[in-house]
């Protein structure tokens, strides 16, 4: 199955990179391309990208302000957003957390390695997060009201989802999470389930960012 892409970007050089890269995999395809995180919702419902590469910092609407628009709008409509993949210059942009909460899939740096790039849309095409756990927990450590949020305590997790949570946190896929706790893939999608019903998020990512903001993850993974 080809995964539908859709580049928003104010650079055109930036997109043409993109393009080119994208274009030339056999699995993958650029559907459309905006200059404008207002232009979003007209492009999606147009193109019917499965992932969307979005810059985080544009002269219109921004890649969090775009993100949480489109986001919300899916959910009123019942229906699944496109995966937003943000495209940033700094890994410890504050904006970068941000648009993971607002409810992007993960983040990938515009000077990484096109390979880097293709894998980043790869994995949040299939479902899972993509998030870089060290530079996660330094945003985090950073923002205002850090460790603040006590949803995770409050939430009840069962031992076990506990620990898929925190393998989550850092950086484990589905298959990693069942191959180092002895469970089936199709388990772990159970647990992930259960926790983000318990702690009230919509995926994975958001349940990553506030395992952190919460202090459940710790520095050293305890």
């Amino acid at each position: 199955m080809t995964v539908r892409v859709l580049l928003v970007d104010d650079e055109a050089l930036v997109r043409s990179g993109l393009r080119v890269i994208i274009d030339g995999e056999p699995d993958l395809d650029v559907v459309g391309e905006v200059a404008d995180g207002a232009d979003v919702p007209a492009a999606v419902a147009a193109t019917r990208p499965d992932v969307i590469l979005m810059d985080v910092r544009m002269p219109g609407l921004d890649g969090i302000s775009a993100t949480r628009a489109l986001v919300s709008r899916s959910d009123r409509a019942g229906v699944a957003a496109p995966r937003v993949l943000v495209v940033t210059t700094f890994e410890n942009d504050d904006y970068v957390l941000d648009a993971l909460r607002a409810g992007a899939a993960g983040f990938v740096l515009k000077r990484a390695h096109p390979e880097q790039v293709l894998h980043a849309i790869r994995v949040i095409a299939r479902g899972d997060a993509l998030l870089f756990p060290d530079a996660l927990r330094r945003l985090v450590a950073a923002a205002p009201g850090a460790t603040s949020d006590d949803r995770v305590s409050r939430a009840g997790l069962t031992a076990r989802e506990g620990e898929v949570l925190r393998l989550m946190a850092a950086g484990r896929s589905n298959a990693e999470i069942g191959a180092e706790l002895f469970l089936g893939v199709e388990t772990v999608k159970t647990h992930v389930g259960n926790l983000l019903a318990k702690i009230g998020v919509r995926d994975r990512t958001q349940a990553v960012v506030v395992a952190y903001e919460s202090a459940f993850v710790r520095p050293g993974g305890a």
